[in-house]
């Protein structure tokens, strides 16, 4: 959160800890091209966009009932996309759904976290994670990174095993980095935090259906305390859905069913959720072309200079800018709205369809004579630069 001491609300009796904050959000700017919320481009194909009506028009018919408290034919079929999309078996009892996974991340905290308890994530990173802890009264702690925007695992080890947190949170792909977490950090980390509580390991894996490796998910065998999150804002192209999802112990399930609000996921929800995973295979092709197209704009920026982070997300990180909000405002005058996460040096970008990549590339290619690079750390031109530590120079600025 920022700062905002002129808040309106600040005359009343709210929570201290939220005083001299601000909402959540990203700039919705009215230019040519936004690619700034790491949305998926493409709408949903017109025999999707039916299936919903009449899937919503059948649920409308009992709108005067409560709708399945318990979404078991939504878990289901989230249940049969997991086990055949990652290979790993899945059941429904190891499922759960709520409305966008950042309710499945606070249903997560307000179980599992809350007062007396903390929880750790290495930024930078979703800055949610941390948002939703203060909003559950949940303490919060900044773990290390390497300089290259991977964890640094054994000092990450080592605050685990100081401050004890009861979550872990390891996001990946990361956002706003893009890097994908390496199974054997994921394991050293669900150790070592077993060993010091034990705690529960959360892995966010909102961007995995972009990733070049294989997901996480199968390290649920044995594995009682570990939870991975997804989403289908992204790869579905449903944002506007707002349906996010766990995969954990059948027990994990059980338990954060204490915090969830009655009835939670309306009918609609689940309808529209249940009609857009019959077509995952035809929304799975738009999630390889932007992959192609994401590659590219790695490609793209490597060839005009700049740093890229290696990405297996939808978005990309690229700089060194020694003025990144200099280069983000000189984007946005030629039409192309980007992200300035607070990263030092660098903003992001989110994989638009073709025309709009196009349209980003020249954009930066025009942009580039009037802005000052920072040196090149390598010689390919990846990982971060000199300087501080970069958990130690972010600030949240949201997705």
């Amino acid at each position: 959160m920022t700062a905002n001491p002129a808040s309106p609300w600040e005359d009343l009796p709210i929570r201290d800890e939220l005083r001299g904050t601000s909402p959540y959000g990203a700039p919705q700017l009215d230019v040519p091209v936004r690619l700034n919320t790491n949305e998926n481009p493409y709408p949903l194909p017109e025999p999707l966009v039916a299936r919903i009506a009449e899937r919503v028009a059948e649920a409308a018919r009992h709108l005067n009932r409560y709708p399945d408290r318990d979404a078991v034919e939504l878990r289901t079929q989230l249940a049969h996309y997991l086990s055949r999309t990652t290979g790993h078996p899945v059941g429904p009892a190891q499922v759960w759904a709520a409305n966008g996974s950042n309710e499945v991340l606070q249903q997560l905290l307000q179980t599992f976290g809350g007062p007396g308890r903390t929880a750790i994530g290495f930024e930078p990173s979703y800055s949610m994670h941390a948002l939703i802890a203060r909003g559950t009264n949940t303490g919060w702690l900044s773990g290390p990174r390497n300089e290259d925007f991977t964890i640094d695992v054994d000092a990450a080890r080592a605050a685990i095993a100081e401050h004890r947190p009861d979550i872990v949170f390891i996001t990946s792909p990361n956002n706003p980095t893009g890097t994908a977490v390496a199974e054997a950090t994921v394991l050293a980390l669900y150790e070592a935090a077993q060993a010091a509580k034990p705690s529960m390991v959360v892995v966010d894996e909102a961007y995995g259906e972009f990733s070049h490796h294989a997901s996480l998910l199968p390290l649920l065998a044995g594995r009682r305390h570990l939870v991975v999150t997804r989403t289908m804002s992204k790869a579905f192209g449903a944002a506007g859905l707002r349906l996010g999802y766990l995969a954990a112990d059948p027990a994990v399930v059980d338990a954060v069913q204490l915090v969830r609000l009655p009835y939670h996921l309306s009918a609609v929800t689940q309808a529209t959720a249940l009609a857009a995973l019959e077509h995952t295979d035809t929304l799975l092709k738009y999630v390889e072309q932007l992959k192609t197209e994401r590659d590219r704009l790695v490609d793209g920026l490597r060839a005009l200079g700049l740093e890229v982070t290696d990405s297996d997300a939808n978005f990309v990180q690229f700089g060194r800018f020694a003025d990144s909000h200099a280069a983000w405002q000189a984007l946005l005058h030629h039409g192309v709205l980007v992200r300035d996460n607070g990263v030092p040096g660098r903003l992001r970008v989110t994989a638009g369809t073709p025309a709009e990549n196009d349209a980003f590339l020249a954009a930066v290619a025009a942009v580039l004579g009037d802005l000052e690079l920072l040196p090149a750390t390598g010689p390919d031109h990846t990982g971060a630069g000199d300087g501080p530590t970069p958990s130690k120079e972010y600030t949240h600025h949201g997705q």
